[in-house]
């Protein structure tokens, strides 16, 4: 017998990058698609070290249950790394999850009832999408320049909207890499403070800077606590540990219990105690700057290779941090059709169209630099330039 499901079911759809990802298990293929940190560069050596000495220190207590908002110790530090950000904050607004992604499914399902409007960027993280979409929300998709979501669109939607919250990236954004400059920051939050409307900063990508001045939180910035800030460690250490974070308001965070405790009461004992003794006793600070360098050569290898063998007519973003670069292609030009031949080439990357919520992006694609050492970063873009340079050429004066 068929199944009975709930109608949000029929708003979920697979995510792009996962089922790419399946593709470019194939072997000999180059993979710009998943938003992936390089896993040589991942603390083996100290989380193994972590792990024992948080079991040595807590003995059974370390695999017990544990408190839904998450261990105490963890939350004073990413208290005190949030202070140092200019963000006010104390460990009671500090609340634990399963990696930044469980956050965001934990906020949409407290504040999206069926038919809201949610303000998005355009293009927008397409896990947020993805998200917001399975809650049954009306995605109110903002146009983006070179400094981030435009805010005179901004207020536009706002006021004809009146949306439940508003959702952006905005350090090296996924998936165009931008930054959204500081006085562009102040005028965000001026907003948030004007129409008193909540706004999710979504940050895991700030500590992965190669260049450039580092901007405060958006957070830092608002004067009526209405921003709620998220981030993770999966970029910093590793993604494998699935540990984020919520930095809120203490009334939020009671309530993002309630909502954690019906999900999977916390988060694993075991892993937060780990990854504080790992921030504590290794050399935390020193292994960013080492991913810091790697992922920064490996960008500049990537920006140096297009810049050699991209034809005339494609554009890209050349981001100041973060892991990746947003490719435009001339009109007409598909991505998503593009891919199958792409990948016979033994290259990919992921298609625009999926981070684009309301339709659009189709000539757009997103690459990753961090995932792929460099000599492979040049032969495939070589192998992505060769293509586009074939199907520019058959559509006939469009390399202008």
């Amino acid at each position: 017998m068929p199944y009975a499901f709930a109608e949000r079911v029929g708003r979920m759809q697979s995510s792009a990058i996962r089922e790419i990802l399946k593709i470019t298990e194939s072997p000999g293929v180059i993979s710009f698609a998943g938003g992936l940190p390089a896993p040589e560069m991942f603390p083996l050596d100290a989380l193994r070290k972590a792990v024992n000495d948080a079991l040595d220190e807590g003995g059974a207590a370390a695999l017990q249950y544990s408190t839904t908002e998450g261990y105490l110790p963890l939350r004073e530090k990413i208290a005190g790394t949030m202070r140092e950000k200019g963000v006010d904050a104390e460990p009671e607004n500090v609340f634990l999850t399963n990696g930044s992604q469980q956050a965001l499914d934990l906020l949409a399902k407290l504040f999206i009832d069926p038919g809201d409007a949610v303000i998005v960027e355009n293009p927008s993280y397409l896990g947020a999408i993805q998200v917001f979409r399975s809650y049954q929300a009306r995605f109110v998709a903002v146009p983006t320049d070179e400094g981030g979501i435009v805010t005179e669109a901004l207020e536009k939607a706002i006021r004809e909207q009146r949306p439940k919250f508003i959702y952006l990236t905005p350090t090296f954004k996924n998936p165009t890499g931008i930054t959204m400059p500081r006085e562009r920051r102040e005028a965000v939050a001026a907003l948030l403070e004007k129409y008193r409307i909540p706004l999710i900063e979504d940050d895991p990508y700030s500590e992965l800077r190669y260049a450039g001045e580092a901007v405060p939180p958006l957070k830092s910035f608002d004067r009526t606590a209405r921003t709620i800030y998220l981030s993770t460690f999966s970029k910093t250490i590793a993604p494998g540990l699935r540990l984020g974070w919520v930095v809120a308001e203490k009334d939020l965070v009671s309530k993002l219990i309630l909502a954690k405790q019906g999900t999977d009461l916390h988060t694993s004992t075991l892993v937060q105690r780990a990854v504080y003794r790992y921030l504590t006793a290794a050399d935390a600070s020193g292994h960013i700057k080492t991913i810091r360098r790697e992922y920064g050569r490996r960008r500049e290898t990537m920006i140096r290779a297009m810049r050699e063998q991209f034809p005339p007519g494609v554009a890209w973003t050349e981001p100041e941090g973060g892991m990746f670069l947003w490719v435009t292609l001339p009109p007409g030009l598909d991505s998503g059709t593009l891919l199958e031949e792409a990948v016979a080439e033994k290259v990919a990357y992921v298609p625009g169209a999926p981070f684009f919520a309301t339709g659009g992006g189709e000539n757009c694609l997103r690459l990753n630099f961090s995932n792929t050492p460099p000599a492979s970063i040049k032969d495939g873009i070589g192998r992505l330039a060769r293509l586009l340079g074939r199907r520019m050429a058959n559509q006939g004066g469009t390399r202008g």
